[in-house]
């Protein structure tokens, strides 16, 4: 009897699974982002290495992201057939392996295919764990899990963005690149050991027009554009904040200029306290707020005095993970009372995060090279408003969900 409600009612905090979950995807979020932007830091040394451009240079994280978005759109459906637990344990592993193969590329386009083929490998695992979360874990907590493994991905942008900077220094960006493979390594070891194996999934027929129906509900529509110009201003500042801190009059190294990716940690209390206020005041009203968050943050990067540009990078961080921490949970909720696929929602919804990583991450080199962090600042500026935009029309769609 007692398993029976379990399997109804899913996991709640302080029950030993629920803690042996939130590590095993804390860990598995940490090793995706530390691998999937740990070029980020390095874009000066790739520069000075391939004899490129900064805008060829941020290639090398927009392969990794636009492979990560176009197998999402696989990955999604797949789980529905193959289940959860299996496709994160492998993609987490396979991701170290690319990355590890990476560090030893000897040239420009064999190290962007295997940043692409690192991006592929990766999606299995941002592909379902919302799903995963929502079918595992108490309808109550579903916010604060998200928020949880979300925070993990903010505390593997920050490591691995740190420790390739430090290590560059030491050994170049080749012994960087193969430090966060390690890192990547023993985050699959701890995914492997701790996560629970599905317990609430029911495999289900692939349902190729469920594609067509997660595109037709206005606010999944509005939460993909969320995705997508909310992380392709992030990723644009900090593509950007590499250069304009390596430069005059700064002229940081890359490991002293990695320190900045510290203030990660307040994207990783943004996202969990985001979480909790979603929980208790919903997701309409929290969403808004982050956004101008974020807008005051880029704003505050425009002084001059190094202090500032960090307490800017620090604030728009914050907001950022609040808005993604509790978009990517909801996307997963309103596709599920809208009775479609929760897996292909996610996939949909991180096919547009990674698109407008690639996209508009991409452009902050052309933005650097034209107006340096003027230009960047206002590429970031003008998605952020939109996001702000999208997010202040949702409140004005009607709820399917508690939100």
């Amino acid at each position: 009897m007692h398993q029976s409600v379990a399997r109804q009612t899913g996991y709640l905090p302080g029950d030993p699974e629920y803690r042996k979950l939130s590590v095993a995807l804390f860990a598995a979020g940490l090793a995706t982002f530390a691998l999937l932007y740990s070029t980020q830091p390095l874009l000066p040394q790739l520069v000075d290495a391939f004899h490129i451009s900064p805008s060829q240079s941020a290639f090398s994280v927009s392969f990794a992201t636009f492979g990560l978005g176009l197998a999402l759109l696989i990955a999604g459906p797949a789980s529905e057939v193959l289940g959860r637990t299996n496709l994160m344990r492998w993609s987490v592993a396979a991701t170290s392996v690319f990355a590890l193969l990476s560090a030893f590329a000897p040239t420009w386009h064999l190290l962007l295919a295997l940043r692409g083929l690192q991006g592929i490998a990766m999606a299995g695992l941002p592909a379902v764990a919302m799903a995963y979360l929502r079918e595992e874990v108490h309808q109550d907590s579903h916010a604060r899990a998200s928020g949880l493994y979300i925070a993990g991905t903010a505390v593997g942008g920050m490591a691995g963005r740190l420790i390739a900077g430090g290590l560059s220094d030491v050994g170049g960006w080749r012994f960087a690149t193969a430090g966060i493979a390690v890192v990547g390594v023993l985050c699959a070891a701890v995914v492997w050991l701790l996560l629970p194996a599905s317990r609430n999934f029911h495999p289900s027929a692939a349902r190729p027009h469920d594609l067509f129906r997660v595109l037709r509900d206005p606010a999944l529509l509005a939460l993909y554009g969320i995705a997508a110009t909310a992380v392709g201003a992030f990723v644009a500042v900090y593509n950007g904040a590499v250069f304009r801190l390596s430069g005059s009059p700064y002229e940081l190294s890359a490991g002293a200029a990695g320190l900045v990716f510290c203030v990660y940690l307040l994207g990783s209390a943004g996202s969990a306290t985001a979480g909790t206020l979603a929980d208790r005041y919903g997701r309409r009203a929290v969403v808004p707020i982050g956004c101008l968050i974020t807008l005051a943050g880029v704003a505050i990067t425009l002084a001059a005095p190094l202090r500032l540009i960090v307490l800017g990078l620090a604030v728009m961080t914050a907001g950022f993970f609040a808005v993604h921490g509790v978009a990517s949970g909801w996307v997963p909720a309103r596709a599920h009372a809208s009775g479609v696929g929760t897996g292909q929602a996610s996939s949909m919804y991180l096919f547009s995060f990674y698109l407008g990583s690639s996209v508009f991450g991409g452009l902050a080199g052309t933005a650097w090279s034209r107006a340096e962090w003027t230009g960047v600042a206002g590429e970031a500026a003008g998605l952020f408003l939109i996001t702000l935009i999208l997010a202040v029309l949702l409140r004005n769609v009607p709820s399917k969900v508690q939100n």
